[in-house]
């Protein structure tokens, strides 16, 4: 039987003669720490060493560098396409990194989301994120439709955490006829649950609504198939479990059945096809799918520590959610850890000693 986290400590500061608390035994874990070696991948050293290219290729050969370099700035971010590709379960071609996720849902919302007079909702998970709610509550209100009427929330039972698939899968199966979209959360941020995204789609699909997830939270942190589980689209940002920092590139996806049906409402120069974009003659020759969705020249400043990071999850193939359940309210315990300096939980780019360190600053823990 394995020993717990707990176990493990209690035996090993007892065989060097220490403390639980103390840096030597953090010193010793640190030494015989398997993920140790991948700690320095996150310094970041690449991020460094590949921002350092393109600001020498700026200031070497200027506008060359559109066309020039292991990055050229004209289609950077597409040559990151096929790692992301592989992360959410998709095929490069229905893959696109561009804008930030908010801005994604919006282009794939005024796509996708076409209500009629007798199918108008849209169903979305209880406490979703700000960004999606929003959103969707912004679409609604384009289209010129009640929110309290269209927005379908659903919450858990009562004195569950968590929405369980049959209930999410009784609604749509209940509600389906009125429902347009479901766009639910790939991982829910506030409890951490992975939704059963296959079993959802089909659901949805039963009923002849298009389904699209938000997996901000589930990128690099949950296996995704997006296509084999016949997602229509999907969007995320790359800052959280794909870790290429605040503001990074974010995606989308666009299911390659809807390639040649599904067109963006709003248009701009990127979704021209590549090899015609730059005659300049104002004809646009869209690219078909999700590459018809872009809007501008993605900033190769980010395309850089998306690339950092895509290189490090495809060697280590790691990266989960941990979430934690308190008994006392979480703003509490919040703030007892924030007055011990510790404002992020991580773990392969943290050492056991640093977090010893800002353990060893503050009093005990005890009032927790």
């Amino acid at each position: 039987m394995m020993e717990s986290v707990q176990q493990t400590i209690t035996r090993v500061s007892q065989e060097l003669n220490c403390s639980p608390t103390s840096r030597r035994l953090a010193e010793h874990l640190d030494r015989h720490d398997e993920l140790q070696k991948l700690l320095t991948l996150y310094d970041p050293t690449y991020i460094t060493k590949y921002i350092k290219e393109e600001l020498e290729k700026w200031a070497t050969i200027g506008v060359h560098g559109h066309l020039k370099g292991s990055r050229p700035w004209a289609w950077a971010e597409e040559t990151l396409e096929e790692l992301m590709a592989k992360i959410v379960g998709a095929k490069p071609e229905e893959v696109a990194l561009m804008n930030g996720l908010t801005v994604n849902l919006h282009l794939l919302m005024l796509s996708f989301y076409k209500p009629t007079p007798k199918r108008y909702k849209i169903l979305l998970e209880d406490m979703a994120f700000p960004s999606d709610h929003y959103a969707i509550e912004s679409q609604i209100r384009l289209r010129g439709q009640d929110v309290t009427d269209s927005m379908l929330i659903i919450t858990p039972r009562q004195g569950d955490d968590t929405i369980r698939t049959e209930d999410i899968v009784s609604v749509i199966e209940r509600e389906g006829d009125a429902i347009a979209l479901v766009m639910l959360s790939g991982v829910q941020y506030y409890t951490g649950q992975l939704f059963n995204m296959e079993a959802i789609t089909r659901a949805g699909h039963t009923k002849g609504c298009l389904v699209g997830f938000d997996c901000a939270h589930a990128v690099g942190n949950a296996e995704l198939q997006l296509h084999d589980w016949n997602v229509d689209f999907a969007c995320w940002c790359s800052y959280k479990y794909v870790n290429s920092g605040a503001g990074g590139l974010a995606g989308a996806y666009i299911h390659e059945k809807h390639a040649h049906s599904v067109k963006p409402t709003l248009m701009g120069w990127w979704g021209h096809n590549l090899k015609t974009r730059f005659l300049m003659n104002n004809e646009m020759e869209l690219q078909p799918g999700v590459n018809g969705f872009r809007l501008s020249n993605q900033p190769v400043l980010l395309v850089c520590p998306l690339q950092a990071s895509l290189e490090v999850r495809h060697h280590t193939q790691r990266g989960c959610q941990l979430s934690l359940c308190f008994s006392r309210p979480i703003r509490t315990v919040f703030q007892e850890l924030e007055k011990r300096g510790v404002y992020v939980f991580r773990v392969i780019y943290n050492s056991f000693e640093s977090g010893s360190a800002n353990q060893n600053q503050a009093p005990e823990l005890s009032t927790l």
